[in-house]
């Protein structure tokens, strides 16, 4: 069962949604992209619940993942160099 919502949307967004999809499909676009986001945003929760990080029991996350796993990247790389050099 569909439900007519009013939705306020800048003028520039509503441009841009009805040059990629058109005027006739802004509703399923919009429909689709919100249950994207509230997949998205239930599997965070999910996460957040199931994996608790804190700086205790993770401190070589205390700066981000995307560094540490950089970090381990560029340790990777410089192991690799040193055994390919012999």
């Amino acid at each position: 069962m569909n439900r007519r919502t009013h939705v306020v949307l800048s003028e520039q967004l509503v441009r841009d949604i009805d040059t990629i999809v058109g005027s006739r499909q802004r509703s399923s676009f919009l429909t689709e992209a919100a249950e994207k986001e509230l997949m998205r945003r239930r599997q965070l929760k999910a996460l957040d619940e199931l994996v608790p990080w804190d700086g205790k029991q993770h401190p070589e996350l205390k700066y981000g993942a995307a560094k540490y796993v950089r970090k381990l990247r560029q340790e990777t790389e410089r192991r690799f160099k040193k055994a390919t050099a012999r």
